[in-house]
């Protein structure tokens, strides 16, 4: 049962983990509306800003997908194809850029947008075991 308290508890982490000022500088970075698998019976429209939260969350805390929340309200596959659909896009290089650009992280600064893209590079297998220290690869 789902109570009203956990309904806030749940909205403030989700607010705090894509802030408004986040999902306003990532949001047109997103790939265009995700289609559905073609497996037949189409799929529910889902809350790209609730992925972006879930994936956020993975990133930021190094659960495992399986174990995602169900709080939520994103299943772990959903999740994990739309940060490697997002991945494959850049999506992680163009939101450091945008944000060093807007004046919230600066080159080479190790702040929340540096932090987003080693992450997202660590969990797409794109960082050499010998260069996982420091700002991502070109940030400097």
């Amino acid at each position: 049962m789902v109570t009203t308290t956990m309904v806030s508890m749940t909205g403030d982490l989700a607010r705090r983990l894509v802030t408004d000022e986040l999902w306003v500088l990532t949001e047109p970075l997103l790939l265009p509306p995700f289609t559905s698998r073609r497996q037949g019976g189409g799929a529910a429209p889902i809350d790209e800003r609730m992925v972006l939260t879930a994936v956020m969350y993975v990133l930021t805390s190094g659960c495992p997908w399986r174990m995602l929340p169900p709080w939520l309200e994103v299943s772990p596959a959903t999740a994990h194809r739309r940060f490697t659909a997002w991945t494959e896009a850049g999506v992680w290089q163009r939101l450091y850029r945008v944000a060093v650009r807007d004046g919230l992280a600066g080159p080479g600064e190790f702040g929340w947008a540096a932090v987003i893209v080693k992450a997202a590079r660590l969990r797409a297998g794109q960082v050499p075991a010998a260069a996982r220290c420091g700002p991502p690869k070109g940030t400097t």
